[in-house]
């Protein structure tokens, strides 16, 4: 499935990290910054996390919140945040439902070897729960710079 700009996003509702179930519905009223990445304490995944986490106060005098989602547990994301200093909740989509939902669930290559996995991918969701820009297949270096450049210039 592929999400075109404009379009209204699934809802779900997946477990967080601070042992509550996080529903995007419940969120509508303020933008959301949405970003699926494959691991935990991974390489990328930790720049990538931690990019955010350094804009967050930004992103979040502008009206926004960051969310992220991987396949991991909530253990795996509570230390992650904890050993990282993330100010923002990670979901677990244990089961990759929500994954598939935004299309970002898709075969990957390593080494020769294809697999099944989460590209890494962002999607800026407005109040109303509509799509306003998506980054494919991310590269990690200034992702979060380019992503609080279209925040700001969403807000003129």
């Amino acid at each position: 499935m592929s999400l075109e700009i404009g379009q209204k996003v699934p809802m779900f509702t997946l477990p967080a990290s601070d042992g509550t179930k996080w529903s995007l519905k419940e969120q509508l009223g303020k933008k959301i910054v949405l970003f699926f990445y494959p691991k935990d304490m991974t390489p990328a995944c930790t720049q990538e996390a931690c990019d955010l986490r350094d804009i967050y106060s930004e992103l979040q005098q502008l009206g926004v919140e960051v969310v992220g989602i991987s396949m991991d547990s909530e253990k795996s994301h509570r230390n992650f945040i904890a050993k990282q200093n993330l100010p923002y909740v990670l979901l677990t989509d244990e089961h990759h439902k929500v994954c598939e939902k935004y299309g970002v669930w898709q075969l990957k290559k390593l080494y020769g070897r294809e697999y099944m996995g989460i590209v890494r991918s962002t999607f800026l969701i407005d109040e109303k729960g509509k799509l306003l820009e998506r980054w494919d297949r991310v590269k990690v270096k200034g992702h979060a710079q380019a992503v609080l450049e279209v925040v700001q210039n969403v807000r003129l």
